[in-house]
């Protein structure tokens, strides 16, 4: 019992350390051009936020930041507005992504991605600015991130 505890405890801390370091690199990417990964993860690291290259690689890739012009950007949709609500995508565990929306936008974000019908989903729940998109295994999940921002995109 003891190792279980220990073991959710851990992927808590994980999970709290993994949300932080995404909202500070949007914050981030908001403030200022920021040019590579490397830059990121010193700034990440001048902030106090610990950073690897590659988690500061997965979480771009999670939150659907792109280059443009040679710097970071988040993602937008044509007229410069967040993507019809979508504000990032995170894996939790091995059969969860979880959706961040603007807040009472979420129903909507959930419809648009129950009517892709992507095999990978097996459902979603949607709340005020939160989608849980449920998928079998870790594959999925790479795979409906993928797909959702491109959707979205």
């Amino acid at each position: 019992m003891h190792l279980c505890t220990s073991y959710a405890n851990n992927l808590h801390k994980y999970m709290m350390h993994k949300e932080t370091r995404q909202k500070k690199i949007l914050s981030l990417i908001r403030a200022k051009r920021v040019a590579t990964q490397g830059e990121l993860k010193e700034l990440l690291e001048r902030t106090g936020v610990e950073a690897t290259q590659s988690s500061v690689s997965r979480d771009l890739l999670e939150l659907g930041i792109v280059k443009h012009h040679g710097h970071y950007t988040l993602p937008q949709a044509g007229n410069g507005s967040p993507l019809r609500g979508l504000l990032s995508l995170d894996m939790a565990g091995d059969s969860l992504v979880v959706a961040k929306c603007e807040p009472g936008l979420a129903s909507a974000v959930a419809v648009e991605i129950d009517r892709a019908a992507l095999p990978e989903i097996v459902g979603t729940i949607a709340g005020e600015d939160t989608v849980f998109i449920a998928v079998n295994d870790r594959k999925d999940q790479r795979a409906v991130v993928k797909k959702v921002w491109e959707i979205f995109g």
